[in-house]
């Protein structure tokens, strides 16, 4: 009974058209990987190219002092000014800068 399921198998499945379709399936997940590699590598020399050849300007920052946007009637403190643009560079990094500070709903 067992050896007649499997030669059953044999023939309902050529196996020779299995093993085929396993070589290719093998053969076409490595290209696409090695493709992924590829895209990758020149991604990250594209990257470092241009970093090395157009760098970042750099900006110097102003001091928010008292031109913080809100009304005159309502100035805000120079320590609260300077908390904000301190919490700012901190989160960003260095890379984000305060112009303009104005109270929600105003």
């Amino acid at each position: 009974m067992k050896m007649q399921l499997f030669t059953s198998f044999y023939r309902y499945f050529n196996m020779e058209n299995f093993e085929l379709g396993l070589l290719l399936m093998v053969v076409g997940m490595a290209a696409v990987y090695a493709v992924l590699l590829l895209v990758i590598g020149l991604g990250k020399a594209l990257i470092a190219l241009v970093n090395k050849y157009f760098p970042e300007e750099v900006v110097v920052a102003r001091s928010v002092g008292k031109t913080t946007g809100v009304s005159a009637g309502e100035a805000l403190p120079g320590q609260t000014a300077a908390a904000i643009v301190s919490a700012v560079s901190v989160l960003t990094e260095g890379r984000g800068k305060v112009t303009k500070i104005e109270k929600p709903g105003a």
